[in-house]
């Protein structure tokens, strides 16, 4: 299959109002890298989540997106300015508790970020992200529904068709339950479960495929010791939608029984590991710390190979954990590729950070300073 190519949308400013610590900001952001310092508590990590709300309409942090309201207003903005060869974008999201987003690209309104070409790709690593990694199957399934979506996006709408087909399937299974309808309907649900079950674990399966050996390779670059590997775990081996149809109807019994259907890609797994053990239950926090970042940056070059589009990269407080020849090696790895912003308590943690490619964003008490190139 052709890959997918499109144009790389460079993020140039970043305006917020109300969001999190500031009453409001304006920063720009350079091609390359941009560096933002300050001390702990600042106000650098309130920056990053910006951007990533104005880039996906959601919040990287919190699920109760309340909390990204400053403390005393009412409603918070954030706009984003770029540019592709296509000339400038512009996107914003405006968010009041209570009300619906008001989402903007192009000065067109969208219900979906995630729908609209002109939208910068984004990939964010933050301390607190170990979820990821150490959470529950469903929060990988989700992620890497994500990187299929953005290495094939015409492929997003089979993980949607998946969830809705088996939202019915579940529903009909509660009505036979309730004796409100028999078990006649369900091969029907079962076939159209099966299809695009079928196509959703393919597309998982062959997404991970092509982050295995970078994934290895960065996790040793990056210090984590042993043979790390990344494995995709389907639910179900069943090589067409009739053998997995089949699976389904010899579960039907125990699917009646719970009320909901047990089998399926709605049970697949990413699994991370170290000498063939799973990071999950047998890695330590800064060994799952250390995979999370070879796992983004694997997705990152992945993207920037197969559909010209890599990324922006946001990377909070990363480098202090890392000693200096592994600092130089992830440094090295993210210049090959796009646009990143790396945030740090010390400039002398970031390798190039005084060169004049880099640009430099002191940030202190809700306010930015833009510095000059050295």
């Amino acid at each position: 299959m052709v890959p997918e190519r499109g144009f790389v949308v460079i993020v140039t400013r970043l305006r917020l109002r109300d969001f999190r610590s500031y009453a409001a900001a304006d920063v720009a952001f350079g091609e390359g890298l941009t560096v933002l310092h300050g001390r702990n508590g600042a106000g650098k990590t309130n920056l990053l989540e910006a951007l990533y709300f104005g880039c996906t309409g959601r919040s990287c942090r919190t699920s109760n997106e309340r909390e990204v309201v400053r403390f005393g207003a009412t409603a918070a903005r954030v706009e984003v300015d770029g540019h592709d060869p296509d000339g400038p974008h512009a996107l914003s999201v405006g968010f009041q508790p209570g009300e619906a987003k008001r989402m903007r690209v192009d000065g067109a309104p969208v219900e979906r970020m995630a729908d609209a070409p002109a939208r910068p790709l984004v990939s964010v690593f933050l301390p607190d992200r170990l979820e990821l990694v150490k959470g529950a199957p469903a929060l990988r399934r989700a992620h890497v529904d994500q990187v299929v979506a953005a290495l094939w996006p015409a492929r997003a709408d089979t993980r949607r068709a998946y969830s809705a087909a088996l939202a019915q399937r579940n529903a009909l299974l509660q009505r036979i339950r309730a004796g409100r309808a028999n078990r006649a309907s369900l091969p029907a649900w079962d076939a159209e479960l099966a299809r695009h079950g079928v196509a959703l674990r393919d597309d998982r399966a062959r997404a991970v495929e092509l982050l295995r050996e970078r994934f290895a390779t960065l996790a040793g670059e990056l210090g984590l010791a042993g043979t790390a590997g990344a494995r995709f775990r389907p639910r179900t081996r069943a090589a067409t939608p009739e053998a997995f149809a089949a699976e389904l109807a010899e579960r039907v019994d125990g699917d009646l029984e719970r009320g909901f259907t047990g089998h399926g890609p709605h049970r697949d797994d990413l699994v991370l590991e170290r000498d063939g053990r799973d990071l999950r239950a047998y890695g330590s926090q800064g060994e799952q710390r250390l995979a999370l970042l070879a796992l983004l940056i694997a997705e990152r070059e992945a993207l920037a190979e197969a559909r010209g589009r890599p990324p922006l990269l946001l990377l909070d407080d990363v480098m202090s954990e890392l000693d200096p020849d592994r600092r130089e090696r992830l440094a090295e790895r993210i210049a090959r590729h796009g646009q990143s912003v790396v945030t740090t308590t010390d400039l002398a943690h970031v390798p190039g950070a005084s060169s004049g490619d880099v640009t430099r964003v002191a940030v202190g008490e809700g306010t930015v300073l833009q510095e000059a190139a050295a």
